[in-house]
């Protein structure tokens, strides 16, 4: 299996990508080099369907990468998490005590976060749109300015 790495300049730094096919298993602003070490590499100038629609998001189409297909290892509770960050709408944001509930244990604020932390698909898997209950933004991975950006940029801000 080979799979198939691209950057994107976008206003908030470069972002790699990295697909199996049409599906993302890696978003980040980092480096390539954080991926999937050991795995066969192909670096392309764009990843069919993905890159578009990355693009279109930047362009201004927050909901475009609503089709992004995704997959990321993690425990059920992450999935859970991952899977109801996705269900967060471009210019809305949820707390990390919602997204707990969500993902089906409502006590679970700080594994919540954790998830957040640990989300290989960022953008795409929004825990940009998590926030600490009362509206603070909270933190990011890649720095509460980039978090601000995104959300100004969905008309949350």
């Amino acid at each position: 299996m080979t799979l198939l790495v691209t950057t994107h300049k976008t206003p908030v730094g470069n972002l790699n990508l990295i697909a199996d096919d049409q599906i993302l298993i890696g978003a980040n602003l980092l480096t390539i080099s954080a991926f999937k070490a050991g795995k066969d590499i192909k670096i392309v100038k764009s990843i069919p369907v993905i890159s578009d629609l990355i693009n279109d998001y930047f362009d201004g189409d927050i909901t475009a990468i609503n089709g992004i297909k995704v997959s990321q290892p993690g425990a059920p509770f992450s999935q859970a998490a991952w899977k109801a960050m996705r269900k967060i709408s471009g210019g809305k944001v949820l707390s990390y005590s919602d997204i707990a509930q969500r993902a089906g244990s409502p006590a679970a604020v700080r594994a919540a976060g954790s998830a957040c932390a640990n989300n290989a698909i960022m953008l795409v898997v929004p825990c940009h749109r998590v926030v600490k209950t009362g509206g603070a933004l909270g933190n990011y991975a890649y720095g509460v300015n980039k978090k601000e950006w995104l959300l100004r940029h969905e008309g949350y801000l």
